[in-house]
Formats: structure tokens, sequence, C-alpha cells
């Protein structure tokens, strides 16, 4: 499987590099691994984990309005975009199918070819416009996974609540992955 993730600036760079870490060791599952980001995503990155690690990665990058990217267009055989963190406003821009930069155009492209597409929302508490913006993303075949970890795991660091959620994204994503499952650990 070919995977696309797009990395925004909303809060929660923790689950996008958890993300990122994770696909790096699936490579036995992951054909590819392709990386959009939002400008505000970087300094989210920065401030939230206090580096620029994000530059150690080997995933290819594509600019956020690289219409060539493999992933904009619905011939290309990528499996799924994980948008993650996903900010609201990209949620509202895909609800209302507004495809102004290559996250939205590749998120556009998953729900036309009804393959996968997660959104990681990172936002609390939701207003009305959220809410009906997250129902419209579901009803056209996207998947809303918000960043709610869970503890029955007993994760003992950030990284390990993140990777709660991380793990569900991925399993979201038809990937077999290790991790903690209610009553089959």
């Amino acid at each position: 499987m070919k995977v696309a993730v797009a990395v925004t600036g909303a809060s929660g760079a923790v689950y996008a590099k958890v993300l990122l870490d994770k696909l790096a060791g699936l490579k036995s599952q992951v054909e590819e691994v392709s990386v959009v980001w939002t400008d505000n995503a970087y300094t989210v990155w920065q401030h939230e984990l206090g580096n620029e690690d994000y530059k150690g990665y080997t995933h290819k990058v594509w600019g956020k309005n690289d219409f060539m990217a493999p992933f904009a267009s619905g011939s290309s055989t990528y499996g799924a975009l994980i948008i993650c963190p996903c900010s609201m406003g990209t949620v509202g821009r895909i609800a209302s199918g507004i495809s102004t930069d290559l996250i939205t155009r590749a998120a556009d492209v998953m729900l036309k070819e009804r393959r996968k597409l997660i959104c990681v929302v990172r936002e609390t508490p939701y207003n009305l416009i959220h809410l009906k913006n997250m129902t419209a993303v579901t009803e056209a075949g996207g998947i809303i996974c918000p960043a709610t970890p869970s503890f029955y795991s007993n994760p003992k660091d950030i990284e390990e609540v993140a990777y709660t959620v991380i793990h569900r994204v991925l399993q979201l994503a038809g990937l077999n992955v290790d991790g903690y499952k209610w009553q089959e650990n």
C-alpha cells in the first residue's frame, strides 16, 4: 500500500511524529509514504516538540501546492490519506469540496475514489460548525478519528499515549500493527 500523510498546523505534533515513526517501521506493508506539510505544521512541531526532527525523515515530501504529487490524481495507486493532526479549517474545506492546496485536493481524490481518508482531528470542544463539517466528511466516506487517547494499555510516556490513537489510525488504514487490543493482549 502507498500512504500519503498530511500534517496541518493543529496542535498535536506528537501524533504526527509517532505516525511517521511507525510508518517507517512498516516497510513490509507500506510500499511508499509521501508527506505534505502546511507552513504552520513546522511551527507547531518546533513549538511542541522543541526540535526540527521532521527534517530527518526519509519519506518523500511534497510542497503544499504541488499538484504534480501522484496522490493528487485518482489514477494514482495511493490507498490512504491520513491527515494528522487535522485542523478544523482543513476539515471545513474538505467538507465543502474546496481544493485549494494539495491536502484538500488529495482528500477530494480519496473521497471520490472511495479510498481511505482518515482525519485525526485535534480540537476541543467542538462547535456546531465543526460537528456539521465532520458529519459531511463522514457522509462522504471519510473517517473522523479524534485524537482521543485510550489508557487501557497503561501508557508510560506521551509517545505511548499518542500511539494509542495512532495504533487505531493505522488499523483504520488497513495496516496490521502491534499494539494494545482490548481483551486480546
